[in-house]
């Protein structure tokens, strides 16, 4: 089993940047596809950005490609969301989210855990 702790969240005027990290424990970590997802009120949570288990491969939404940026370092067990150009639209509480069996996670059926999420508030 993996526990996520999410950090790095905060307030940020438009155009600013976050770096958001996910901590993951267990020995397995290295074994898990890893994503980010993101809920805003009142509205249905949505993929961010989804990473392979070792780092090879990632996916985005369109709504963040190009300004947004997912990585691993599977010796510190944690993976980030640099996030660049922010946008008043992406203000959410971001979810870091991990699938045990190393399926690309892409959908929010896809992760078996979940963090408990950051809020992320964009001014403009």
């Amino acid at each position: 089993q993996v526990h996520l702790v999410e950090s790095g969240g905060g307030l940020v005027q438009a155009g600013g940047s976050l770096k958001l990290s996910c901590a993951g424990s267990g020995r397995t970590f290295s074994g898990h596809a890893m994503g980010w997802f993101r809920q805003a009120p009142g509205k249905e949570r949505e993929f961010v950005s989804s990473i392979t288990r070792g780092g090879g491969s990632t996916y985005y939404a369109d709504s963040v490609s190009g300004r947004f940026a997912i990585s691993r370092d599977n010796a510190k067990n944690t993976v980030y969301l640099q996030m660049n150009s922010l946008k008043p639209e992406d203000t959410a509480v971001y979810y870091c989210a991990a699938n045990e069996r190393g399926v690309v996670v892409l959908t929010a059926r896809d992760p078996d855990y979940w963090g408990q999420g950051t809020q992320v508030t964009v001014s403009s």
